[in-house]
């Protein structure tokens, strides 16, 4: 199998929808999504898997239930743990989610 090269640049000019994250690429048991986050998203968990952003471009804040916020600008990563209720919001960024398969990420 040949090397895989992945132009993410061009993938966050393709993405005009908010909050629909598109699949980057696959491994193992694993998948990296796109999204471009702008407004408020809705309050969720994720029962069985813990969810990771990596802010490409722009800012966010992800607010977390009983807790301080997560903010995270350009080149910054940051992890939600399974179980904990979220809700993301931005004025306008484009992140990566590394996530297992199994995650559901509609949010619901």
């Amino acid at each position: 199998m040949d090397p895989l090269h992945i132009d993410i640049q061009a993938l966050k000019e393709s993405i005009d929808a908010p909050w629909s994250p598109v699949d980057v690429v696959e491994w193992n048991d694993y998948i990296v999504r796109l999204a471009k986050f702008d407004g408020e998203y809705h309050w969720h968990s994720h029962t069985n898997e813990d969810e990771l952003f990596y802010v490409a471009e722009g800012q966010i804040t992800i607010q977390i239930e009983n807790s301080s916020d997560l903010i995270l600008t350009e080149g910054q990563m940051g992890m939600v743990p399974k179980g904990v209720r979220h809700c993301p919001k931005s004025n306008g960024a484009f992140v990566l989610m590394f996530e297992p398969k199994t995650l559901d990420s509609s949010g619901s």
